[in-house]
């Protein structure tokens, strides 16, 4: 993959992405206040790819953080590429744009650098995000999300978002949407799980050869939230494999795992509230995995995910 000076990359629609972006899901035991000041922190920092979402209820407390560091002069709203997500609640194509709206109120910005479709399960519209019936079960929706594309196409051309994509899609959800008759815009990218335990292999080839990025989420296995994560499963930076390359290049476990997503040609995001961390995961880009590192971190791919249901 190939970085500008700025570690960008070329989308499929000429506008570029920074190839490391800074997430604001935050679990619920984590104050939104604690979002807020991390998000400054990151910008302080040099981070100036923010992936957010309608659903996570952090996007005021983004909004303010970034039009702090606009007005204390350290960036321009120009330098920051903010994501958002379009909610499963939002599917039906007369409903996407006031999701996007919404956003755009919360965060005070006249745009999106990107606006993907958070999730391909559509749930029944409502104020309610997980909607579920007296059994507990969530209430789907039948939506065709080639129409829910044709209305996030129709965002892009009201100048509302920059650049249009999706998250959590399969190989047959991107031919939908890639065969869709009139297709005006392809995905820019796929935002997916990622990491050496689920190294999303064969979605990454398929991506590569239709011109779409991959984008990668839990790149460090997850925070381990238990409203997510089976506690059962091992844990990611604790791998012997992992350790044992990052002691070699005198690196960290997590900041070897974003390398190897790096070298992949993947997009990656990763979160923390901690300065230290935010500080140390931008020398992601200071030293280079070998290919035969590389083949041994493939190796430890066991196609398993970490999310239950992906937040």
């Amino acid at each position: 993959m190939e970085f500008d000076n700025d570690h960008c990359i070329k989308m499929n629609d000429g506008n570029k992405i920074p190839a490391v972006g800074f997430g604001t899901y935050s679990p619920d035991a984590v104050q939104k206040s604690k979002c807020e000041e991390a998000t400054k922190v990151a910008i302080e920092v040099g981070f100036r790819h923010i992936d957010g979402a309608f659903v996570y209820g952090t996007e005021e407390e983004v909004g303010r953080a970034i039009h702090e560091k606009i007005a204390d002069g350290t960036v321009k709203r120009e330098d920051i590429f903010y994501t958002g997500k379009l909610w499963n609640t939002f599917h039906r194509p007369e409903l996407v744009r006031s999701c996007l709206e919404q956003s755009l109120k919360k965060l005070k910005f006249d745009y999106l650098d990107l606006f993907i479709i958070h999730n391909p399960m559509s749930l029944k519209p409502g104020t309610d995000p997980l909607p579920k019936d007296e059994n507990g079960k969530l209430i789907f929706d039948v939506v065709d999300l080639r129409q829910t594309w044709e209305a996030m196409e129709a965002c892009k051309d009201a100048g509302l978002v920059k650049s249009i994509g999706v998250s959590n899609f399969n190989i047959r959800q991107l031919e939908m949407i890639l065969n869709k008759p009139g297709l005006k815009y392809k995905p820019v990218l796929n935002q997916v799980e990622c990491h050496p335990y689920l190294n999303q292999g064969k979605l990454l080839a398929f991506c590569k050869s239709k011109d779409i990025l991959l984008e990668a989420y839990s790149v460090l296995g997850s925070q381990r939230d238990k409203m997510w994560i089976d506690q059962s499963t091992p844990v990611l930076l604790e791998d012997p494999v992992l350790g044992a390359i990052a002691r070699k290049y005198n690196q960290s476990p997590a900041l070897v795992a974003l390398r190897y997503q790096l070298q992949r040609g993947i997009v990656v995001l990763f979160k923390s509230f901690t300065r230290k961390r935010i500080e140390e995961n931008l020398q992601v880009f200071d030293f280079q995995l070998s290919e035969e590192d590389m083949k041994t971190i493939d190796g430890m791919n066991k196609n398993g995910p970490y999310g239950h249901l992906k937040p």
